[in-house]
């Protein structure tokens, strides 16, 4: 389970609870992809990473 970054507050930086899960999916898909090696390095899961990512404000979610 996801304990850090703290879920309650990254759905309070987001629109949406279903925004956060889009976007973090996103980001997950993306750094399968193109950033393997980078995720075997540091030993966590690309979801954990996508997590991190936004609750310390080096992606966001963009509107359509």
């Amino acid at each position: 389970m996801l304990m850090e970054p703290p879920i309650d507050k990254m759905i309070e930086m987001s629109d949406s609870k279903y925004a956060l899960v889009v976007a973090l999916s996103k980001r997950a898909r993306t750094l399968e992809s193109k950033e393997q090696e980078m995720l075997e390095e540091i030993k966590q899961k690309s979801i954990s990473v996508a997590a991190k990512e936004f609750y310390e404000g080096k992606i966001e979610i963009k509107k359509d």
